[in-house]
């Protein structure tokens, strides 16, 4: 199952919060680099990638010196207002050191909801791929109403694998893979490979993720379901592990794979 990974040449990456930034909040530029180098050279292969990248209202705790994330709606649109410019500068100057153009998609629910509105979305990345440009995507995190939210950045990956026909989605996090509990304050526990329709995926999951992050593991589930009714298969891995990417691709045992009989 794994080789088929090999495969891939159209593949949405998902980068989590804990893992592009500090626990201060300011952006880790090392886990930027790596991220682009990876990216860069699997693009250079003929793959066609689409980053969703998280970060942006850690890039505006970081600029404003905040240590704990907020929890009102109104003051994390305010910080991502801050930190979405921050964060696409970096990346655009990380990409240009590699010579690759990279593009900004921002969308809402309504974006996958309304028929046109989807077809124009997945119109412009279909565009920006052929023409080798890397599209960055994130949710419009600024102005989105809890109406119009898709809500966590996992869920909106896995929409966006989904609406572009993807290969692949990779969901980077801080976590080596899914447990068969949570790990938290165990020891000893070693991430399952793969999962398959018989396993209890929801008793598996932990809560909420990191205090820079907005999801957990459950958020990870529900994208691996939007994944499969896609039939898209979907790798849950370590993203401040060495050459995750490049071992993912290559078939190697890294993460979690949940492939498309994750079952309903």
């Amino acid at each position: 199952m794994r080789h088929g990974l090999k495969e891939c040449k159209r593949i949405v990456v998902k980068v989590g919060t804990s893992t592009l930034t500090h626990p201060n909040g300011h952006l880790h530029i090392g886990r930027m680099e790596a991220l682009v180098r990876q990216l860069s050279d699997l693009q250079a292969e003929g793959r066609r990638l689409v980053l969703v990248t998280s970060g942006a209202v850690g890039a505006g705790m970081g600029r404003l010196g905040l240590e704990r994330r907020p929890t009102e709606t109104l003051t994390k649109q305010a910080l991502a207002a801050i930190g979405q410019g921050l964060l696409m500068h970096r990346y655009e100057a990380l990409f240009s050191d590699y010579g690759r153009a990279v593009g900004q998609i921002l969308l809402t629910r309504q974006d996958f909801e309304d028929g046109h509105r989807r077809e124009v979305a997945a119109g412009v990345i279909d565009r920006l791929l052929s023409w080798g440009v890397i599209p960055i995507v994130n949710e419009n995190d600024s102005v989105s109403s809890e109406q119009i939210r898709v809500g966590d950045n996992d869920t909106l990956s896995a929409r966006v694998a989904a609406m572009i026909g993807a290969d692949l989605l990779v969901l980077l996090t801080d976590v080596d893979g899914l447990y068969p509990e949570d790990p938290r304050g165990k020891t000893g526990l070693s991430p399952l490979s793969s999962v398959s329709a018989g396993d209890d995926l929801e008793a598996m999951a932990g809560g909420a993720g990191s205090l820079r992050g907005t999801g957990g593991m459950v958020t990870k589930i529900h994208a691996a379901r939007i994944c499969s009714a896609a039939h898209i298969p979907m790798v849950l891995a370590n993203g401040g592990a060495p050459g995750v990417l490049r071992a993912i691709v290559a078939g190697e045992p890294v993460g979690t794979l949940f492939a498309e009989e994750v079952g309903a």
